[in-house]
């Protein structure tokens, strides 16, 4: 009871507001809640890489174990393209964090934020030039294996990443969603092992509860959006909210 009593409520509402927001999109989109998070935390609130990324896959180990199961019981789950995924993704997502959390914030940080410019270039241009035809997917190990790498290293992107990739190579889009989110659960976990490893737990517990919070508090409302707002639109938005962040905190660094 004293450690609940001992929590600060101000200073977790505006991980409190990322953590809301962030799933408020991904809840519509399906994608962009570690990305949306992590440009939110690095750009706008000076959080250092390696702890933001830390924060954003410890919350994600709970929304992902939920998203899995659901998956799951609605057979949403392809196991021959999950097996493909899987060790690839952590592999990946490992290597990942183990380099974020090597290097120092300084000079990570203009990387990190240049990759998310990137991200929001790609979604943009995914929600204004919508992929008309799908193809047979043949890549698939070094699709997770860079998907993995890069959601550690930038604090996410395997959904948009991966699950964007998979449907233009033409795998079915209920399993790859499916599939995509339950291979994620694992992922999450195993960054958030090395992360935690790495830099040690009381750098990410604080804010990790607020974006928790925020998280859980959002997703019932980003489902109803779901249904009531077109994703292409969805993704030009966020694709417009990253770039001008990311590109707001890297001209802050590099000036």
């Amino acid at each position: 009871m004293t450690e609940l009593a001992s929590i600060d409520i101000a200073a977790l509402l505006p991980f409190i507001l990322i953590g809301f927001a962030a799933q408020l999109v991904d809840g519509a989109l399906g994608m962009a809640f570690g990305v949306i998070c992590n440009t939110l935390l690095v750009a706008v609130m000076g959080v250092p890489p390696a702890t933001a990324s830390a924060r954003i896959h410890v919350v994600e180990v709970f929304t992902t174990g939920v998203s899995g199961i659901s998956h799951l019981l609605h057979r949403n789950i392809e196991w021959p393209l999950f097996w493909k995924l899987l060790l690839p993704g952590v592999v990946g997502g490992v290597l990942g964090a183990y380099v974020l959390t090597s290097l120092h914030a300084d000079i990570v940080k203009p990387f990190v934020l240049g990759y998310l410019v990137l991200i929001g270039v790609w979604l943009l241009v995914r929600g204004l030039l919508y992929p008309p035809k799908f193809q047979k997917p043949t890549v698939i190990a070094p699709l997770g294996l860079v998907g993995g790498f890069l959601d550690a290293a930038g604090g996410g992107g395997w959904g948009p990443v991966v699950t964007s990739n998979l449907l233009v190579q033409g795998a079915e889009p209920r399993k790859v969603v499916g599939t995509v989110n339950s291979v994620e659960f694992f992922l999450t976990l195993a960054v958030s092992a090395t992360f935690i490893w790495n830099i040690g737990f009381a750098d990410v517990a604080g804010a990790t509860l607020g974006l928790l919070i925020g998280g859980v508090l959002a997703a019932p409302l980003g489902a109803f959006m779901a249904k009531r707002f077109s994703p292409k639109l969805m993704l030009v938005l966020v694709g417009v909210v990253l770039i001008l962040t990311s590109a707001f905190g890297l001209y802050r660094v590099l000036m």
